[in-house]
């Protein structure tokens, strides 16, 4: 058996120990959304650490820990920390909870982040749609023998944000008041910030917001054959469009501020894209 998918195998039958829910939908909260956890209705916690042979996060703000239980009608996995290519892990291990979320049951990924600005029309504390990526900065997560139970070898990447998901997002901001940017996001490896040259090449690439995660996730999603929406709190304007530094503190506050749209948005998006079933 191919070693990464019998790995994963492995986690998942660690999971099914202890846990029986099964979702419908998978969140990954990004910073500032930590504790988004504690407004749905849980009904189980998992630690990473308590998960055989899983990757356990190492970043500030990230506790660590699978939640499972319900926004409104809609169950849901939600990631309270993700894990990051640059914390020293392959990238097998790092799309690997996306994986996970994806044989415990969830069809619907929303994918969130903190982001660099890249598009002068941007300010810190927007929220952008993911429309489309750039992941060629790090290494695909389908490098390697292919798991054919998880997806095709080759795996189409024309659409890998659903369209109708990203009319549901449009749709659920707009309803909310809430002003939405779109655009494309690239992924870099991190963990240092992007030095001006590095911005202005990714400007040049079409991108318009930059950041270390996300990207590679929704690869693997996509592979597997999930719906995917992604969504940007932008945190900070990239290195050389601003006069000060950039820091991860920066990042978190610019988050926190943030935080109570953006969980507003997250849910209304959470509760039409997987619709109560009428008896």
């Amino acid at each position: 058996m191919n070693a990464v998918y019998e790995k994963l195998l492995k986690c998942y039958d660690s999971v099914r120990e202890r846990i029986s829910f099964r979702p419908e939908a998978a969140l990954v909260l990004g910073s500032g959304l930590g504790d988004y956890g504690e407004s749905i209705r849980v009904e189980d916690v998992l630690d990473y650490q308590d998960i055989e042979g899983f990757p356990v996060s190492t970043v500030p703000g990230h506790k660590g820990r699978f939640l499972f239980g319900y926004v409104g009608h809609v169950p849901v996995v939600i990631m309270q920390g993700r894990v990051h290519y640059y914390e020293g892990y392959s990238m097998d291990d790092v799309v690997l909870p996306i994986r996970l979320m994806g044989l415990l049951g969830a069809k619907t990924l929303l994918l969130t982040n903190a982001a660099g600005g890249l598009n002068n029309g941007f300010v810190p504390g927007d929220l952008m749609m993911i429309t489309d990526q750039i992941a060629n900065f790090v290494p695909s997560p389908l490098i390697g023998e292919n798991i054919e139970e998880l997806g095709p070898r080759f795996c189409d990447m024309s659409q890998i944000y659903d369209k109708d998901l990203q009319d549901i997002i449009r749709g659920a901001a707009k309803d909310l008041g809430i002003s939405l940017r779109e655009g494309v996001y690239v992924q870099l490896t991190g963990p240092n910030f992007e030095t001006p040259h590095e911005v202005k090449m990714c400007r040049i690439l079409g991108g318009d917001a930059v950041g270390m995660s996300t990207a590679c996730e929704a690869i693997a999603a996509n592979h597997m054959g999930m719906r995917i929406g992604g969504i940007s709190c932008i945190s900070n304007l990239g290195c050389g469009m601003q006069d000060k530094p950039l820091s991860h503190k920066e990042v978190q506050e610019m988050g926190d501020q943030a935080a109570p749209v953006f969980k507003a948005l997250v849910t209304e998006v959470l509760l039409r894209c997987c619709p109560e079933e009428k008896q």
